[in-house]
């Protein structure tokens, strides 16, 4: 495949990776309260859930979903309740830690989180996403050309790949440099708000997306 076209996805697909959503709010969500290694294996979920985004656009059956109204609008209305879902959790443990006594140094070490469930996490906010599947089935026919094979698809999937872990695992290693200022149980008890309440804006702005 030409670099240039490698190169000008990878320019679209950074303007979709930094603008503001789901998997920013999730990594600065999970660093804070579990650590590092659960915000990469976050990536690691975005990641997985790319390349099964890709390999449905290659082989078609994206495209069969879009068409199918009643399809879409349940892949979209399940999407969409695993973000409040996220949300409310994120919500009830803000409350749950505002209801006990301030705690020492000791007591607010990071929460225990199970990797696999942080890679599932990550996994499922992108997989259960349309929008990453739109995103696929729009920019493909912009940078391949009819006769183009599917490991063409895959480079550009490759360069999403790429452009995304860079981004947010950069960010992961942001938000572990201050994790003194974010240790504070006030933050946790904020920040836990802050991301319930946002990703319930986002559930129930894509519930409320027009199919396609």
């Amino acid at each position: 495949m030409d670099i240039n076209n490698i190169l000008a996805f990878m320019a679209v697909a950074t303007l979709l990776v930094i603008s503001p959503g789901p998997n920013g709010m999730l990594i600065a969500k999970t660093v804070p309260l579990a650590g590092h290694k659960a915000g990469i294996l976050n990536v690691c979920g975005f990641v997985a859930a790319f390349y099964v985004h890709g390999t449905l656009s290659v082989f078609g059956i994206s495209v069969l979903l879009l068409q199918s109204g009643q399809a879409f609008f349940i892949f979209k209305m399940l999407g969409a309740a695993y973000l409040v879902w996220l949300g409310i959790k994120a919500l009830k443990n803000a409350l749950a830690h505002s209801a006990k006594p301030p705690m020492n140094a000791a007591q607010i070490a990071e929460r225990p989180i199970s990797l696999t469930a942080a890679f599932l996490e990550g996994f499922l906010t992108n997989m259960l996403n349309p929008k990453v599947s739109m995103f696929y089935l729009a920019a493909f026919p912009q940078f391949l050309s009819a006769n183009s094979s599917a490991l063409n698809a895959y480079s550009l999937v490759s360069a999403h790949v790429v452009v995304n872990s860079l981004w947010f695992i950069g960010m992961v290693f942001t938000l572990s440099k201050v994790k003194s200022a974010t240790d504070n149980p006030k933050f946790k008890i904020w920040l836990n708000s802050i991301t319930g309440l946002v990703f319930i804006g986002f559930g129930a702005k894509l519930a409320l997306s027009k199919n396609g």
